[in-house]
């Protein structure tokens, strides 16, 4: 009676204000959805909304999906929507390709997307690459570096000069491993000094050893393949005006000698990556990143720069395609910025 009388006492706020803290509200329990489902929903929606689009891929249609991602599609709108396909992913995804140019609206459905892999030529060459095309450059000319350096099992090297040509491909041959040997179709014609050395039978490079094409003091600048040349070019103008660029011809993409791309920049301070392929995920990306987690970060004066190919489809007019793959100016005009000059 005590406690009672003493809140009768009180304003009438402050007792309201403790019989609210007296009460717990739970929350309703928020609606519980598989990613399975909600895949299921997005398709079903879309297929009911637009009568262009369509399903296609393996056990899709009566079996439901090897996953059920598709459970009761088929079963909704049919064989003409919902398509079982035999297992063959670069044929069906060919036609999704087809179809997507025709105006319809194709859901291509790998049943494990490790499959893709046998349709890669569908997705990148066709797909990605149609719109841009008016000629057979985007299909022809582009940098695979990446993409094999990006995977664990291959060996992968990349020749610049007649030397590297010479010593890679020999010690890829003997080595035990599958090696992938880049070669720049650009540069077979190309005649470089052959020195005493490689003439003989004997001649090897190691594969995972980068080479210092030019010592310098200022900047460190990485390349691998025919844009070696251009950072050479670049570094001999640069020399001119008093600027001393480290030029290292990689030589291997994967493994990496990221000792001597460390050690250079420790020296010079500040580094520039050149390549002639995509910049997303390319191999200056994975230089820039291994120097950010590396002891030669805190030597960086400057933040590191990439000098890349540009992020679209190789174009087939000359002047268009000049523009697209780093140039000795570009990499001149990274150098300077680097350096603030």
């Amino acid at each position: 009676m005590a406690a009672v009388s003493g809140l009768v006492r009180r304003p009438l706020g402050e007792v309201s204000g403790l019989l609210k803290r007296r009460f717990h509200w739970t929350a309703p329990a928020a609606l519980q959805v598989t990613v399975r489902d909600a895949i299921n929903q997005g398709m079903d929606e879309e297929l009911e909304r637009d009568e262009k689009v369509f399903l296609l891929g393996e056990e899709v249609a009566q079996y439901d999906g090897a996953y059920k991602v598709s459970r009761g599609l088929w079963k909704k709108y049919g064989d003409k929507r919902i398509i079982d396909t035999p297992i063959s992913e670069m044929g069906f995804a060919g036609i999704a390709v087809g179809a997507a140019m025709a105006g319809l609206r194709p859901i291509c459905e790998f049943m494990t997307f490790n499959f893709s892999m046998q349709a890669i030529d569908q997705v990148i060459n066709s797909a990605a690459k149609t719109y841009y095309m008016s000629g057979v450059a985007a299909q022809h000319s582009q940098c695979f570096a990446a993409w094999y350096g990006h995977c664990p099992g291959l060996k992968v090297v990349s020749p610049w000069n007649s030397e590297d040509a010479k010593g890679l491909i020999k010690s890829a041959i003997r080595d035990n491993n599958p090696v992938v040997v880049l070669e720049n179709e650009l540069m077979y014609g190309v005649p470089f000094e052959f020195p005493p050395e490689a003439q003989s039978k004997d001649f090897l490079i190691p594969i995972g050893k980068a080479k210092i094409e030019r010592q310098g003091t200022h900047i460190t600048v990485v390349s691998h393949s025919r844009p070696v040349g251009h950072c050479l070019e670049a570094a001999a103008v640069l020399s001119k005006e008093g600027v001393e660029c480290e030029v290292i011809n990689m030589r291997t993409i994967r493994p990496m000698d990221m000792e001597t791309i460390e050690a250079s920049v420790m020296k010079t301070n500040h580094l520039v990556t050149v390549e002639g392929g995509w910049p997303q995920f390319g191999v200056g990306a994975e230089i820039c990143a291994r120097i950010m987690e590396g002891p030669a970060f805190n030597f960086l004066d400057a933040p590191a720069v990439r000098v890349t190919g540009a992020d679209v489809p190789m174009p087939y007019a000359k002047i268009l395609e000049d523009n697209s793959i780093p140039q000795v100016k570009d990499i001149i005009f990274a150098i300077k910025k680097t350096l603030n000059i």
